[in-house]
């Protein structure tokens, strides 16, 4: 990756907000973003963050994990150690690729998937050392793991950044595909959806078959009427807006054919509520209202019957029960029902987990997850490891946008705990989701752990915007190859 990309970016951002009878610098300020450097700016990244002064601190560092998080992390501590001894353990060759990209690709606003594949030996920083291998065991005690090739690798601080596994095998009709990767081998998924109308946006290759799906469910429109599913589980996941983000652009996809009166459009969510924020549920109610969209909430799928096209959720509720005069309060009773619903094409967001090998482990939970100070990004039981991203017990956010504000936190957390010094750095739980609502609109949903909107600019958050369309489709995927994975971003 060079500035290229980012030079390109700017240039069909520019040609989109000519359309509009404005320059790059005017729409930028009607956006709030005079003040953002990286963005109207030009392609300076090192004016995005600070860089504390390098440290002499030393120790054989380890991270599992050579995706945006863990690439990230150890550019910038290539940059922050004087003299760094770093190496990353990854098995995949792709494993730097855009997986924000995905949503793109499954509506088609992305021409191939190809343009989120990326080589990840082009974006390894210098002087870290690579291991193809994976991390299948972990001896915490002794300060050492061991490697898929059975090799025992030692390290005085370890960084887990290993990302989520998609457990697609704990569906009922999908256990042939079993876990499954956002980046690598589709081929149980594509072999077990077919061209049955099932999708997930959840992995690059099935997002380029949702797209072909997405076709001829519009094509089907044209004589029929249908009707499309899209699911979300009981498990926290990556990018929760994923399954809503489809939603919206299927429904583009449908205005644009003009069928959309012959499709009905529903969303399942395991949840009780749209969003985890009060002001952007109540944002997305009032789309999906006026998109005649429809919801169902606590509604969790468990299985998928694909020869007959019917999706089985679990609908819990809880009821007030008989007053006990003790305690001062009712009995809660806790319902559930079987609902079967027929689906002409389903997006299936699967549960997921931690992948076994580290869930299971000395250092991880019982959830699976990684345990960490969520401020500190220390894990909670040995202090010379680390964890962030997808993998991390951490609340709420699981997304490109937290890992660009984590992995700043850890390196200082990190360098200090190597000086011996404790970790005083602290991570306020900032997340970012670009909602796409529209073809040509988001809402810049940003929030913390105050469950209330955070917005970096001086605009409604609850908005929808075509200026943050072009930030999302143009601008996000060079500022994350060129900025975030070279540790400046």
């Amino acid at each position: 990756m060079n500035k290229d990309e980012l030079k390109k970016a700017l240039e069909i951002v520019d040609a989109e907000i000519k359309k509009a009878g404005i320059s790059r610098r005017e729409a930028f300020k009607l956006a709030g973003l005079g003040g953002a450097t990286f963005l109207a700016g030009g392609i300076d990244a090192k004016a995005s963050t600070t860089l504390k002064a390098s440290s002499q601190a030393k120790g054989k560092i380890v991270i599992v994990g050579g995706g945006l998080a863990g690439v990230s992390t150890a550019a910038r501590l290539m940059s922050a150690l004087d003299d760094a001894d770093i190496t990353i353990i990854e098995p995949n060759t792709k494993s730097v690729s855009y997986q924000p990209g995905t949503t793109l690709v499954a509506s088609g606003v992305y021409k191939s998937k190809d343009e989120l594949l990326f080589d990840t030996k082009d974006y390894m920083p210098k002087g870290v050392k690579w291991i193809q291998e994976k991390a299948v065991e972990f001896n915490p005690d002794e300060n050492k793991l061991t490697l898929s090739n059975k090799e025992v690798v030692d390290y005085d601080y370890l960084i887990v950044a290993a990302g989520i596994t998609l457990d697609y095998g704990a569906i009922k009709g999908l256990e042939e595909i079993g876990d499954a990767y956002s980046v690598g081998d589709a081929s149980k998924i594509l072999k077990v959806f077919g061209d049955s109308g099932v999708t997930s946006v959840y992995n690059i290759d099935s997002s380029a078959h949702m797209w072909e799906q997405s076709q001829k469910f519009i094509e089907r429109a044209k004589k029929d009427k249908v009707n499309a599913i899209f699911t979300a589980p009981n498990t926290a996941v990556k990018c929760g807006g994923a399954p809503k983000k489809v939603m919206y652009l299927l429904n583009s996809r449908l205005n644009e054919a003009k069928v959309r009166a012959n499709a009905t459009l529903t969303y399942y969510d395991d949840s009780g509520r749209l969003f985890g924020v009060k002001e952007y549920a109540d944002a997305i109610e009032k789309q999906f209202i006026a998109r005649d969209m429809k919801w169902n909430l606590n509604h969790n799928l468990t299985s998928v019957d694909i020869s007959k096209k019917i999706a089985t959720f679990n609908k819990h509720w809880e009821e007030k029960g008989a007053f006990d005069a003790d305690l001062g309060e009712h009995e809660i009773i806790k319902k559930q029902l079987t609902v079967e619903v027929p689906f002409d094409f389903l997006h299936v967001t699967p549960p997921q987990k931690a992948p076994d090998e580290i869930g299971k482990s000395a250092i991880g939970s019982a959830k699976g997850w990684v345990p960490v100070n969520k401020e500190t990004l220390q894990h909670v039981k040995y202090k010379n490891i680390f964890s962030l991203g997808d993998i991390a017990a951490v609340p709420m956010g699981k997304t490109g946008g937290t890992v660009r504000k984590q992995y700043k936190i850890l390196v200082d957390n990190l360098i200090s705990v190597m000086e011996g010094k404790e970790p005083t750095e602290k991570f306020g739980g900032y997340t970012v989701c670009p909602l796409i609502t529209d073809i040509g609109t988001v809402m810049l949903a940003e929030f913390d752990w105050t469950a209330k909107p955070t917005p970096s600019f001086p605009l409604d958050p609850t908005q929808e915007r075509w200026i943050w369309w072009l930030l999302k489709v143009y601008l996000l995927k060079p500022m994350t190859m060129y900025g975030m994975l070279s540790g400046k971003a």
